[in-house]
């Protein structure tokens, strides 16, 4: 190499980090997701959820086949702490998916008003004040 290639290699790089930084900054916002790839992201989700569930007992089931061999080989005068948490089975993936916002009736009530939403009936007795 000679010297004017090593001393044009950094400006060389510093002119394609501009540039790509400049490409970059063009590009237009993604368009949002559709309901169908919305629901599938938030199934991925719950999904990678319980994966997590499930390694975390897994691991607490190797913790306890581990500390249960160490307590065996050492001697009965050690014992497991009986203040630790039992590991629980996070049991079959199950996924219901959210109702929309429209079926969850968030916009009106369920069934037609029959009385005014306030009463003149107090909601508790007044308490009596003391001597």
């Amino acid at each position: 190499m000679s010297i004017r290639t090593i001393a044009a290699t950094p400006a060389i790089a510093l002119a394609l980090l501009a540039t790509s930084a400049l490409v970059q900054a063009k590009l237009p916002a993604p368009p949002p997701p559709t309901p169908e790839a919305a629901a599938k992201a938030d199934e991925a989700k719950a999904r990678t959820a319980y994966n997590a569930k499930v390694e975390a007992y897994k691991l607490c089931k190797a913790m306890d086949k581990a500390a249960a061999s160490y307590f065996k080989t050492t001697g009965a005068g050690k014992q497991p702490s009986p203040g630790a948490p039992a590991c629980t089975d996070p049991g079959a993936f199950a996924y219901t998916p959210p109702k929309p916002l429209e079926a969850a009736g968030a916009h009106s009530p369920p069934e037609t008003a029959t009385k005014p939403p306030s009463s003149q009936t107090p909601a508790a007795a007044p308490t009596p004040k003391k001597p």
